[in-house]
């Protein structure tokens, strides 16, 4: 019930993504709260660095009771995030939670923006930070976004203050957002932006601190108030029938692959602002005080505001149409209006308004869900005015040029269906993550089309245009062109109409590994996406490589359908490491995109088109065993990485495990927070460890302790605790501690340069204290840090080995890091040279 009443509220909301989200119908209450809305003139921007940095309660509280136009800027997309629900992990990771970002909005009623800076990972300092990021271009998003949202108030959700203390992005959101406060209004600051933004001066700057930020509640309540405000976010809203905080509880836990599902607080409750910047309110209980957040904003604005007001005043529940003409007329008079910013946002608000008024369908079905350039696509159109109001559909336009359906009276509740055609123009761009469309650095994204720019998704290619007439004023409706079809189990379904090319090629596997000079079949899975389709196929390789036949042809005849071309691949005698891609040849144009899809029921599906390609790695690498048991976790591709070198991976149901069933195994190995999101483990803990007593070789990868410090019960045979320390620098110095244990010397002798060409990091939440009986391998640190000696413990137990590791396996075997491979071969192969040694002795 809660769900259904939010999702309700979402619509009449300033929205931000409507795409795959079915039509939205709303109450007479949920229209009187967008009439409400529409009557406030005040903006607030709150800034923080990634998906889940935002406080949901206080955006909810600032769109919902203060009724302020609210907006979130996360700095970054969280690519460098793990991920709980499934295996996307960098740019895919970024484009999953941009997509939870876009949900929370729609339930707390904000709007999305985001700058071009990258997630790389963990950062300890802003002087890191920053210098990744390049400060000058980040801090110059800020002051466009600040310029194009023109916020009144400002707030942030860290403090700038305290570099050092917390993540560095999280601290450098605050500063460049205290240096952008200052250069937003400077007219020789990021002059350029000034073609198409204007200088903007917001009123205040605020800390959005808590008892968190001191240390303890008892802190907190000794501080310094003398310049905070305060404001009561447990507030509840009857017209809607739910609470502040149950609207914020539900937005948060969108964040589902960061695991922020939450359980709803219910009360008052006190949320506290520091000022920054700018004058003190007078009242600590209202952030907007003294700034004129009225229709007598803009110029003309009395008149409309004195239309509206009294809509507001005198709105009637049972017919809320009868207010159409009113607010026709207040949408006429404000395009008189010289302040292009407010009568941009105002008139999107009174569209919506009276779409809603009138209860007007308005859609535009693609026969397909997607389509390529060139192609001409059927659309079906549907059109309903569900009220008694006059209205007359002068046209609707798919596109310049395109047939136009014109002077269509709408009848009460009468369904008009048409039928178009729309042609794909040849130079349409295929749909795709905007950010992603070019290669950026380590540290930010490249943007070359600057009008997308702080957007959360790139726009649209088509939409439908709808003009109709409300007693002789003509107001414009746009529509996004979108798919809609059934299933039985889920009944009616909406999802992104997507241009794609004719052809996408990927590989099955992202790394291969020869670990000796024998070739491999290599597979390049071509997926056709139009009928009919044949052409060629090349594979791109490093001369040092060698293939029998480098080009091959290929022929699908239904559209969704796969082929896969098999090319020999030889590899070269000593170790190298190089990458092969594909080229499609197809009506004369190359393709060498793969196109993946993200699926999940909390957002809608994605298609992302990233460049095709393998990393291939001739390594000369030795293993023992030869079957793994591997128990899932958050999710990793582990698994795959292992098979790559010739293990023989079983996946384990958890629940499967009983006394002695894991002996089969060579090692067992448990994946990246197993513990945290597998509750049954708990309960097979004792198995496990009869696995190593017996023999069995355990090797568990890392986990989190609870948010409070709070352990893993039972997670090793002896005393382990895990803590925060990490190693965030990925070209950090490794010590080799135990230069004479098996883990370094069997079967791979490992050294310091298997440590080269790790990516984001070394590795995070290692144990700092352990049991006398662990054996620490490794030492490393960052700079200025002190020596972290927890990425890789060892011990034995009774005939076997457990073996606790914090080193980031689950990012550098994806990415082909030879030296992983390695290692993890080594571990999973411990105490099996004495039985390999033996074996010798009898031979």
């Amino acid at each position: 019930m809660l769900q259904r009443l939010v999702s309700c509220i979402v619509a009449i909301l300033v929205t931000t993504s409507i795409f795959s989200q079915a039509p939205k119908k709303h109450t007479p209450s949920e229209i009187y709260h967008a009439i409400q809305k529409l009557n406030f003139l005040g903006t607030a921007l709150y800034i923080a660095a990634h998906p889940d940095d935002e406080n949901t309660r206080l955006i909810s509280y600032l769109s919902n009771e203060v009724k302020a136009r609210t907006g979130y800027l996360s700095l970054t997309r969280g690519d460098g995030g793990q991920n709980i629900i499934g295996p996307e992990l960098r740019e895919l990771l970024g484009v999953l939670r941009t997509q939870e970002l876009l949900k929370a909005r729609s339930i707390d009623g904000g709007e999305q923006f985001f700058s071009r800076a990258n997630d790389f990972g963990y950062s300890k300092h802003p002087d890191e930070t920053l210098k990744i990021w390049n400060k000058k271009e980040i801090l110059g998003d800020v002051v466009r976004t600040i310029r194009t949202f023109k916020p009144d108030i400002i707030i942030n959700r860290f403090d700038h203050r305290s570099p050092g203390s917390t993540h560095g992005h999280h601290t450098s959101s605050a500063m460049l957002s205290v240096e952008a406060f200052e250069l937003a209004n400077n007219q020789d600051s990021y002059s350029k932006q000034l073609e198409t933004t204007e200088v903007w001066k917001p009123q205040r700057l605020f800390f959005n601190t808590s008892w968190w930020f001191y240390g303890s509640q008892e802190k907190f309540e000794k501080a310094d108030k003398s310049k905070m405000l305060n404001v009561d976010i447990g507030v509840y809203y009857p017209m809607l029938g739910i609470s502040n905080n149950e609207i914020a509880a539900i937005a948060s836990s969108q964040h589902l692959c960061q695991g922020f599902g939450r359980l709803s607080q219910r009360g008052t409750t006190q949320e506290y602002v520091e000022l920054l910047k700018g004058d003190l309110p007078k009242n600590k209980n209202d952030l907007f005080e003294g700034i004129n957040t009225t229709w007598s904003r803009i110029e003309g604005g009395n008149a409309i505001g004195a239309i509206l007001t009294k809509v507001e005043k005198e709105f009637n529940f049972k017919n809320p149409s009868i207010h159409i003409p009113e607010l026709v007329k207040a949408y006429a008079l404000l395009q008189n209006s010289k302040d292009e910013h407010w009568k941009t946002l105002k008139s999107l608000e009174l569209r919506n308004i009276i779409k809603d008024l009138a209860g007007l369908h308005l859609e535009a079905f693609a026969a397909a869900p997607e389509a390529n350039p060139g192609e001409t696509v059927d659309v079906s159109i549907e059109v309903i005015n569900r009220s008694n109001s006059p209205i007359l559909l002068k046209k609707i336009i798919l596109q310049e040029n395109g047939e136009k359906h014109e002077n269509i009276t709408l009848t009460e509740n009468l369904r008009i269906d048409l039928k178009s055609k729309l042609l794909i123009p040849e130079n349409t761009k295929y749909t795709n993550p905007y950010w992603l469309n070019e290669k950026g650095t380590l540290g930010m994204y490249t943007v070359k089309n600057k009008t997308f720019l702080g957007m959360p998704e790139t726009p649209r290619a088509f939409k439908a245009t709808y003009v109709l007439d409300f007693n002789g004023s003509e107001i414009t409706f746009t529509k996004p062109v979108v798919f809609k079809h059934g299933k039985r189990d889920k009944g009616e379904l909406f999802q992104p109409f997507e241009i794609v090319p004719e052809a996408t090629a990927s590989f099955k596997d992202k790394v291969l590994i020869f670990a000796d000079n024998k070739s491999k079949k290599v597979g390049i899975t071509i997926k056709a996406h139009k009928n009919n389709i044949k052409g060629e196929v090349q594979l791109c390789f490093d001369k040092t490589w060698q293939v029998e036949q480098e080009t091959k042809a290929f022929n699908i005849a239904k559209k969704g359908d796969e082929q896969i071309i098999y090319f020999e691949l030889s590899p070269p005698e000593n170790e190298n490491e190089s990458f092969i891609s594909p080229i499609i040849k197809v009506n004369g144009k190359e393709i060498s995109k793969e196109l993946v899809t993200i699926a999940y029921d909390h957002i809608p599906t994605q298609t992302i088109l990233l460049p095709s390609k393998a990393k291939v790695v001739r390594l000369n690498i030795k293993k023992a065993g030869e079957n793994i048991g591997y128990i899932m976790g958050a999710g990793d591709k582990v698994p795959t990485s292992l098979e790559q070198i010739g293990y023989t991976v079983h996946t384990i149901d958890p629940s499967s495990i009983t006394k002695g069933s894991l002996q089969k195994y060579d090692a067992v190995v448990l994946g990246i927070r197993a513990y945290n999101v597998v509750e049954e483990l708990k309960f097979k803990q004792p198995f496990l460890l009869d696995y190593v007593k017996e023999g069995g070789n355990l090797i568990v990868q890392y986990n989190t302790a609870g948010r409070w410090g709070k352990q893993i019960e039972n997670l090793a045979p002896y005393t382990l605790e895990i803590s925060r320390d990490r190693v965030t620098d990925e070209n950090s110095e490794v010590k080799i501690l135990a230069k004479n244990h098996s883990l370094i010397n069997f079967p791979n002798t490992i050294t310091e340069k298997d440590f080269n060409g790790w990516v984001q990091e070394r590795g995070l939440y290692f144990p700092n204290k352990w049991d006398r009986q662990f054996s620490p391998i490794l030492q490393m640190k960052d700079q200025g840090e002190s020596a972290k000696k927890g990425s890789l413990l060892v011990a034995p137990y009774g005939k076997g080995n457990y073996i606790y590791t914090g080193l980031s396996f689950f990012r550098e075997l994806p990415a082909g890091v030879p030296g992983a491979y390695k290692l993890f071969s080594n571990m999973i192969s411990i105490g099996k040279d004495n039985v390999e040694s033996n074996i010798k002795v009898k031979g």
